[in-house]
């Protein structure tokens, strides 16, 4: 019973200890044409050897525009890394990946958020996109699987900060401008009394 007890704790450190591939921020907001970096970020690893991913997103609301390597498995060495390629019609960025060069030892790092990648996206109309993460593949450096849960994001795009459509201040101005008569009028009807 004891052994069962124990098998249980150390699935459960296990559990609490797997490493967490996530977006961050897990969501922010941009302005239509605006731009805004998304990072591809992972934690509570240990002796990560190389990595691989895809990203999802609404191509009607984001343009992905580039994808540069993060500064965390290169902490451990020299990198190979390849960018995933952009497909704003199908929103996807496929296939990006990263691998250590050499016989070394992974990146680790535990509790504190570390950079894979950073993605950047432009904002092209109004609403909320996922940024969505699929087809994940940790590695050590002994090239076993890393287990691992992961955590999706959103971008919100909204009309561009200062921009005020030209029909609402077309409004705004023709209203003024009645206020303004309705004053004048009051006045010359005050004065000829």
């Amino acid at each position: 019973m004891k052994s069962k007890a124990l098998a249980a704790c150390f699935l459960t450190l296990a559990a609490v200890h797997a490493a967490t591939v996530s977006i961050d921020p897990v969501s922010q907001t941009i302005g239509v044409g605006d731009t805004v970096d998304v990072n591809v970020e992972i934690t509570d690893v240990s002796d990560l050897y190389a990595f691989q991913f895809d990203v999802g997103f609404d191509p009607t609301l984001l343009a992905a525009t580039s994808e540069s390597e993060g500064p965390f498995l290169s902490s451990a060495g020299t990198t190979i890394f390849f960018p995933g390629t952009i497909d704003n019609v199908g929103g996807a960025v496929s296939g990006t990946a990263d691998v250590l060069s050499g016989a070394i030892s992974g990146a680790s790092t535990s509790g504190t958020p570390s950079v894979l990648a950073t993605l950047q996206f432009t904002g092209l109309a109004e609403g909320t996109s996922a940024i969505s993460l699929s087809n994940i593949e940790l590695l050590d450096s002994n090239l076993n699987d890393i287990s691992f849960s992961s955590m999706d994001g959103s971008v919100t795009v909204v009309p561009s900060v200062g921009a005020v459509p030209e029909p609402r201040l077309i409004f705004v101005l023709f209203v003024g401008f009645l206020i303004l008569l309705a004053f004048h009028a009051r006045r010359r009807r005050a004065s000829d009394q």
